[in-house]
């Protein structure tokens, strides 16, 4: 089956990389590992131009797409590396007064990680006894809410698969830039093989989840945002760890944004839906189809 964008999902897409080129670039980001804080003013612009209520029917006021959509739009959110309760935010539209116009809005569910709860105008749920944690990630402070855990929510779970792909898309990128543009012994380094090597495993883990997280959007089916998931979640790590091999030591320094990508990713794989939880899910599926 092959899975082409429309002409309207193409122009989502290159709308919404516009505005994060315009409104959060490579300079911005660095600006807000600095700052620290949530950018209010980027947020609202963010719920002026839709992306909370994609999803909301018109005749709620919201922008009548699909989960395809939204996925696109979590997509490029992945690739700028955007900070912020996205998920939590975008799954609040049409629950949560003000949500869809940049209320930020998180989810406190038991045994789950709280992203951003300081920042947040609304909790959903209880967050009373929600423990503070040192995050890995300077862009997104933690808390845990105790519990024995809940159901992962496969929306959200599917949205966090599409923000790993946007950062794999992202890596991937970084990688042949600098293996074109850096030499040693006077040429540059994608000439060697093991840099080549290491680029295209970066594309392959990243189509494969491209297509799966596509296919996952189209039919919505929970071991299919299962399997998603988790071929993203490996193609973001896998692929920022390659990434950092390209770029030798200076992948490690705060100039570059490689480092970011492998600290998001790896905070991202501990949200509900992915690592273990994933894999058990997905295999109780595949048994129950087999029977």
């Amino acid at each position: 089956m092959r899975f082409r964008l429309t002409a309207d999902q193409r122009a989502l897409r290159e709308g919404m990389r516009e505005l994060l080129r315009r409104r959060f670039g490579p300079q911005a980001l660095r600006a807000a590992v600095a700052r620290g804080g949530l950018d209010r003013e980027l947020w609202r612009e963010l719920g002026t131009a839709g992306f909370f209520a994609l999803r909301l029917p018109e005749a709620d006021g919201g922008v009548g797409l699909g989960l395809p959509e939204a996925v696109l739009a979590f997509e490029e959110a992945g690739r700028a590396l955007l900070p912020g309760p996205l998920v939590a935010t975008h799954r609040a539209a049409g629950v949560v007064p003000g949500a869809a116009d940049g209320e930020v809005v998180v989810a406190a569910v038991d045994g789950q990680l709280v992203e951003w709860l300081t920042e947040a105008d609304v909790v959903r749920g209880d967050a009373r006894d929600a423990v503070a944690l040192r995050s890995v990630d300077p862009l997104t402070p933690l808390h845990r809410v105790p519990g024995p855990g809940a159901r992962a929510d496969p929306v959200a779970v599917l949205l966090t698969a599409a923000e790993q792909l946007g950062s794999a898309v992202r890596t991937c990128e970084l990688a042949v830039q600098h293996a074109r543009t850096r030499e040693q012994f006077g040429r540059p380094i994608g000439s060697f093989q093991a840099v080549q090597h290491l680029c295209a495993e970066l594309l392959v883990r990243l189509e494969t989840a491209r297509a799966a997280v596509y296919a996952a959007a189209v039919t919505a089916d929970p071991a299919d945002i299962t399997a998603a998931r988790l071929l993203a979640d490996e193609a973001a790590v896998r692929g920022a760890r390659d990434c950092l091999q390209v770029h030798g030591g200076m992948g490690f320094t705060w100039e570059c944004e490689v480092h970011l990508h492998l600290k998001r990713a790896w905070l991202r794989t501990h949200r509900a839906g992915g690592g273990a939880e994933g894999e058990e899910l997905l295999a109780g599926a595949l048994a129950a189809g087999a029977g």
